[in-house]
């Protein structure tokens, strides 16, 4: 059976793990932590029930969670709204690219 306080220190592991990957966006890292954490919690939930400690640990897991999902909720709007933006512009962008090469004429080295 693990250790109570190895098992605590594992999930206070995952708890930061996650809240670092958000704190960075680093989506790829944070999308990797998020798969391995039901695997991790299950093998942590085989060694028995939880003690008042490591529930206070996994409390935090999931309140690390659910912050971590809510910033990469943030960004993905965030990023949908640039898209959307650039999509608008798409004509726009493209007239200027086609005036720019007409206007500058070919380029001699």
């Amino acid at each position: 059976m693990a250790d109570p306080l190895d098992r605590h220190a594992q999930l206070v592991q995952l708890g930061d793990a996650l809240q670092a990957a958000a704190a960075r966006a680093d989506w790829d890292r944070l999308g990797e932590q998020a798969r391995a954490l039901i695997p991790a919690l299950r093998a942590l939930a085989e060694h028995g029930p939880w003690n008042a400690t490591e529930r206070t640990a996994l409390e935090q897991v999931r309140a690390r969670h659910s912050a971590a999902a809510a910033a990469a909720a943030v960004a993905a709007r965030a990023l949908e709204s640039r898209l959307d933006e650039m999509r608008a512009n798409k004509e726009g962008w493209i007239a200027y690219a086609m005036f720019g090469e007409t206007e500058l004429g070919p380029i001699h080295e």
